[in-house]
């Protein structure tokens, strides 16, 4: 039985985020759908990580199963078409073996955060970023960023309802970048708590803002308290951008 592995993009807007759930729309259901008015097959689709409703994504990765062999490039144009209209696209499809895992063979998940620093409203992003009016200092909170690197118990940036068996996780990367009007914070990890990534861009806003010194997003790191950390940063401005295989 051939698998493929799926890397898909998606505007998660309309969505109760990725995975299936009865009676509300989600990424994995029009997938699942797709796949099984193409080939006729009821065959799972497997992702790499469960984005929540409003998150989008550049670079998810899926994998599902089927009884007859297709040609990668059959599958691709053919779930395009019945992915349509959904907001929803296989960028591209590959033969992999029968142990790849889009989830458990996943050796790093990266995490694109956008931010928009500027007074006026958006209008073509205004779904696709963060907006914050008041000028934020990009630099002071990359070096805060900095004090989150490594292995670390990471409660205070955890969602109470976190299923995770452990709260300690390894940050590989967290860097911070202005590009114009644009912040943009890239994270990246083998995996992330719940709501790992957009609690932590919500306390390094206070760190832009000049509210916290970067030493105090390290203060509220090693506190291991969820009433330690800033605002949550909404979900509408972060991407799941690439998952890293062997």
């Amino acid at each position: 039985m051939p698998r493929y592995k799926l890397t898909i993009e998606y505007d998660g807007t309309p969505y109760a985020g990725w995975q299936i759930q009865k009676d509300l729309p989600t990424v994995q259901g029009v997938l699942a759908e797709a796949v099984a008015r193409f080939s006729g097959e009821a065959a799972h689709v497997s992702g790499a990580g469960r984005t929540d409703a409003g998150v989008h994504a550049t670079g998810q990765v899926a994998h599902v199963q089927l009884t007859r062999a297709w040609r990668t490039d059959q599958v691709r144009d053919a779930m395009t078409a019945h992915l349509r209209p959904h907001p929803v696209a296989v960028v591209a499809v590959d033969l992999v073996p029968d142990d790849f895992d889009a989830r458990f063979s996943a050796l790093k998940r990266h995490y694109l955060y956008r931010i928009i620093n500027r007074r006026p409203d958006l209008t073509l992003e205004r779904n696709q970023a963060w907006r914050i009016p008041q000028k934020l200092d990009a630099q002071a909170m990359h070096e805060g960023a900095q004090r989150l690197l490594g292995k670390h118990d990471f409660t205070t940036f955890r969602a109470a309802e976190c299923q995770a068996a452990s709260p300690d996780k390894t940050l590989d990367q967290l860097d911070v970048s202005r590009q114009g009007d644009e912040i943009r914070v890239v994270a990246s990890a083998r995996s992330f708590l719940h709501h790992q990534v957009r609690s932590m861009v919500g306390s390094l806003v206070r760190v832009g803002e000049g509210r916290w010194s970067p030493d105090a997003l390290a203060d509220a790191l090693a506190a291991r308290d969820r009433r330690r950390c800033g605002p949550m940063a909404p979900a509408h401005g972060l991407y799941l951008a690439a998952v890293s295989y062997p």
